[in-house]
């Protein structure tokens, strides 16, 4: 795929740009509400003017306006300047089969340390890729994804690692060992406060030397699967993203209510300023999956899942594929459909495992 690389780093230049202007800049206007979220080859002018999506310059207005509006309803993303040195500590080391398994801690910003699991494969040379691994909402925080308890087929971050990646499992906040209130830190959402954290932890990743630092991943399952989703929007070092059970459009979340979105572990925005109505909200999952574009994305979405409904997704997947289309890049969209549950089956994994494989081991 040649001609796409020069297309991607094109991308990722202008995405690295469009996050030095935060979407709270009292100096900045408010960016423009689209009230049709589906239809994603379309940007509005100055003048509230529809004009046709047809080059990728052209994507990056309207991409834009989705990372804009995705910080109307999170809260701003914090500033370069909010950063400290990681300051990385190690509490507790586990030799595994296969896999070293530590317990650390890292700085993410001024009097601010997330515990996580670092897991480096044991007969590693050179450098490797790496993968960021994002746990569900359960008490366990980090601890599932690295095969310390939980269910079986939520070990991505210990079976990654057995298969040669390094990865790293971080607590969301409030889960695990870590404990914080997001709000008295200044940010208006639990989720900006995730996205920067897993900013922070890309940046943890990339400070390895078993690393190599152009090679990153992001995997997740549920409340991983949309965190998933929403650190790759907000950062293009993401090469390929993995997202199970982790979206779908808000009008078709819970017959459209977005109770489950509003509460203080998510976006309290939704509830205070957007009525918990779809209609309102500024940005939508279909608009979120388009901002990946052109890079890699795998879609566990099981028929049976109670929580994401399933026609949903197939909604943001149909809105997304034309912007995958125009920047040359439909393979890199791949959605599987498995007759289960709210789960990441085995065979599942295997498939996404095969495509992280194919986009950061070429």
């Amino acid at each position: 795929m040649p001609r796409i690389l020069p297309l991607v780093r094109l991308l990722s230049s202008l995405v690295t740009f469009t996050l030095l202007i935060p979407a709270s800049d009292p100096e900045k206007p408010k960016p423009p509400f689209y009230a049709d979220k589906s239809n994603l080859l379309v940007y509005l002018d100055a003048d509230g003017k529809a004009i046709p999506v047809k080059s990728a310059a052209d994507w990056q207005k309207r991409r834009g306006h989705i990372l804009a509006n995705m910080q109307l309803v999170m809260g701003p993303l914090p500033p370069d300047s909010a950063k400290v040195p990681l300051d990385l500590k190690v509490e507790g080391t586990e030799t595994l089969d296969k896999v070293v398994r530590k317990k650390i801690t890292f700085t993410v910003e001024k009097d601010d340390r997330v515990t996580a699991y670092l897991l480096i494969p044991r007969d590693l040379k050179g450098k490797a890729p790496a993968m960021l691994c994002l746990h569900q909402t359960a008490t366990a925080g980090k601890g599932e994804p690295a095969g310390v308890g939980g269910a079986k087929n939520l070990h991505y971050a210990l079976e990654l690692a057995e298969r040669g990646y390094v990865t790293l499992a971080p607590d969301y906040p409030n889960f695990g060992d870590y404990k914080i209130d997001v709000y008295a830190h200044g940010y208006a959402s639990a989720t900006m406060k995730g996205i920067w954290n897993h900013l922070r932890a890309v940046d943890l990743l990339q400070s390895l030397d078993e690393v190599d630092g152009k090679r990153i991943g992001c995997i997740g399952h549920s409340l991983g699967g949309h965190n998933s989703l929403f650190v790759a929007a907000f950062d293009p070092r993401i090469k390929v993203v993995v997202t199970s059970c982790g979206f779908n459009s808000f009008a078709k979340y819970q017959k459209g209510d977005l109770t489950g979105w509003s509460h203080k572990g998510y976006m309290p925005r939704i509830a205070d300023e957007y009525n918990k109505d779809p209609t309102k909200v500024p940005f939508d999952f279909t608009e979120i999956l388009g901002a990946l574009a052109p890079r890699a994305v795998f879609i566990n979405a099981p028929l049976k899942d109670a929580n994401f409904e399933v026609s949903g997704v197939r909604d943001c997947v149909a809105a997304a594929r034309p912007v995958y289309k125009l920047l040359d890049a439909a393979d890199n969209l791949q959605v599987v459909y498995p007759d289960a549950e709210h789960d990441f089956p085995q065979e599942v994994r295997g498939k996404a495992y095969e495509f992280i494989d194919r986009h950061l081991r070429p």
